[in-house]
């Protein structure tokens, strides 16, 4: 069998088992009605949920596509400070508060699809979110760490 020569990588974001033909799918060069076949069986039991899919379009309009586990961090946030929309300046706007434990459940749910260690690193990935967003966490100080040098210039 022939390699397939892939013709682009694309990441959208799409509503679980809502997935229609249309100019986001069409950009993409791929069998549109497959395509919305296949991830709709795929989401069924993510119904309304923002799905992150990356999808693998060959060049004879065959694809191959994965599903992110975990909603949006962005959305996941504004569903526990219970806000429609986050604040458009990060330095002047600030739209709500969540809790420690409110973060820390939002990173352990996310860690899946994170590249961080622990769930500390991941409270500090959404905690850069959140400030993005205008929304502050209770409790959780952003400020960067700072690393000490082992190697001291004398």
């Amino acid at each position: 069998m022939a390699v397939k020569e892939l013709k682009r990588i694309a990441k959208i974001q799409l509503v679980g088992n809502q997935a229609r033909p249309g100019p986001a799918l069409a950009s993409i060069g791929i069998n549109m009605a497959e395509f919305t076949k296949q991830f709709n069986d795929q989401t069924k039991t993510r119904n309304g949920e923002i799905v992150r899919t990356t999808i693998w379009a060959y060049s004879d309009k065959s694809f191959t596509f994965t599903i992110k586990e975990t909603e949006p961090a962005s959305v996941m946030i504004k569903k526990a400070a219970k806000i429609q929309v986050a604040g458009k300046n990060q330095l002047t706007d600030h739209v709500a508060t969540i809790t420690r434990d409110q973060a820390l459940e939002i990173a352990k749910k996310k860690l899946v699809d994170m590249n961080a260690y622990d769930e500390e690193m991941a409270l500090r990935m959404i905690g850069g979110t959140c400030k993005q967003m205008g929304v502050s966490i209770k409790d959780v100080e952003l400020a960067p760490k700072k690393l000490e040098r082992s190697n001291k210039r004398k």
